[in-house]
């Protein structure tokens, strides 16, 4: 399925046919509606029994010859039709409706047309909050997005509606698919992670409270600009009721209106009755306005930028209604979440992080910022793969103030090596295993070895999460040693 890249004119189309699409009626079109699931992964297969279950006929494309959930298919939907190894184009120009699953690009040539030719594209959390906005009473939804934070707030938030006594629905970009939390009734909060990608093909979804954590440079293979990836993060506010933003960052800022008012946090000294840090000789404080929270040495959560997605957490939390209590009991509790800064261990003084999850420059940056600026010593930093077409300047500040090493692998190590010459003393290294290895030689007592790439692994591994637990293997091989 290609990613290919949108011209001005086809922007233009499409921009207009998802904005007539947000002014109409939030209702499914019934039985008369000629509507096609593109995609048969895990997204598609969703849409495909939510669609079945509600006794709406659909058809199904997937350009792959032998999708995997094409077995599936047949046996649960065996009347309805399904189209593989490549676009039906007749099936797409007589569609009314596209359900289209969110790693297929918009700016596909095929559904471009079809989109030009009237059609709606929509995709699972659309049909998630059709659903839910026509439930009565309505039940509390939070809505996450951000370049980096987001899986980590997401689950942080689900943990303080479970420590308010109440059942979360967490799901989305994370974990269980938006469509299938419909089919547990005793959800109290709904609480998703959004990607831009779903965010696209969704028009109404009026979040009770919604927020997007930061925005900087990533899926720029899918984007042309920044402008475009900035446009689809912000589609998270349409509609919601409490707009929770970065006062550090202008572009997480609602350019849309929200209906009952908006929280900032910050890394400064919040203003009244915002989120921000506070800093007295016992340390670093999660504030609200001048009331002290919590403070962060309670917290298994390290890193200035853990600090903000936690206080992100708490504005949520609030907008919802969740008590201020329970809220700081599931933080002081919460480990973080695997492979997005994650402690491994300590040797000879010298502590080792796994963020494997930094698979663009603002986490990797993040990282670098959140672990540096705590460390009796510097930072030695593995870093590289595939950069995604990235810009790695922004890179260059962090490392100059926090890294003494910088080791690069991969596919796109030169490329690094190039936007942050002089700022490091720079190692290439053949492999993560030889990597491991030198950052053991090179560390001293005070020191942290990081491993943020800023980059994808899909040039060494078969995920960030398979690199991260060989990254883990080989740390824990030199501790047990």
């Amino acid at each position: 399925m290609g990613n290919g890249m949108v011209t001005g004119s086809t922007l233009a189309r499409k921009t207009a046919a998802q904005e007539s699409a947000d002014n109409e009626p939030s209702g499914l079109i019934g039985s008369s509606c000629n509507r096609v699931v593109i995609g048969l992964g895990k997204t598609g297969l969703s849409c495909a029994h939510y669609l079945h279950s509600q006794g709406l006929p659909f058809k199904i494309i997937d350009t792959r010859e032998n999708p995997p959930g094409e077995a599936e298919c047949h046996q649960l939907f065996p009347d309805t039709p399904l189209h593989t190894g490549g676009f039906n184009e007749q099936w797409l120009m007589a569609a009314d409706e596209l359900v289209v699953s969110p790693g297929i690009a918009l700016s596909e040539p095929a559904i471009a047309r079809a989109i030009e030719n009237g059609a709606t594209a929509i995709g699972d959390i659309e049909l998630f909050c059709r659903a839910v906005n026509t439930c009565s009473p309505k039940k509390p939804l939070v809505a996450i997005t951000g370049s980096n934070g987001k899986s980590t707030v997401t689950t942080l938030v689900g943990e303080m509606v479970r420590y308010s006594g109440l059942n979360p629905g967490v799901g989305g970009n994370i974990g269980t698919p938006a469509l299938d939390l419909l089919n547990d009734d005793s959800i109290d909060v709904y609480v998703l992670e959004l990607s831009s990608f779903q965010l696209e093909t969704t028009h109404s979804l009026r979040a009770t409270a919604a927020t997007v954590l930061n925005i900087s440079p990533d899926h720029m293979d899918r984007y042309p600009t920044l402008v475009e990836y900035h446009q689809a993060k912000q589609r998270i506010y349409k509609g919601c009721g409490t707009a929770v933003f970065n006062r550090d960052d202008p572009l997480t800022s609602p350019l849309l209106p929200v209906t009952a008012g908006a929280v900032t946090f910050t890394s400064g000294s919040p203003d009244l009755g915002q989120m921000g840090l506070l800093s007295d000789d016992d340390g670093v404080w999660l504030s609200k306005g001048l009331e002290k929270q919590i403070n962060t040495r309670q917290m298994k959560l390290k890193g200035r930028h853990n600090y903000l997605n936690a206080l992100a957490a708490l504005a949520l939390g609030e907008a919802v209604g969740l008590d201020s209590s329970a809220m700081l009991e599931a933080l002081m509790a919460f480990p973080g979440l695997k492979h997005r800064c994650q402690w491994l261990g300590e040797l000879d003084g010298v502590a080792w992080f796994n963020d494997s999850k930094a698979t663009n420059v603002g986490a990797s940056v993040a990282a670098i910022e959140g672990l540096g600026e705590g460390l009796e010593g510097n930072v030695i930093l593995i870093a590289g793969g595939d950069g995604k077409g990235a810009d790695f300047s922004d890179l260059k500040p962090a490392v100059e103030r926090y890294v003494s090493h910088l080791i690069l692998i991969g596919r796109d190590g030169p490329a690094i090596e190039q936007a942050v010459i002089d700022s490091a003393d720079i190692h290439k290294s053949a492999s993560l295993d030889d990597a491991v290895g030198l950052a053991a030689e090179l560390a001293e007592q005070g020191d942290a070895v990081l491993l943020a790439p800023a980059c994808a692994s899909f040039d060494m591994f078969n995920s960030f999460e398979h690199r991260g637990d060989r990254f883990a293997e080989l740390v824990n091989g030199l501790i047990l040693c």
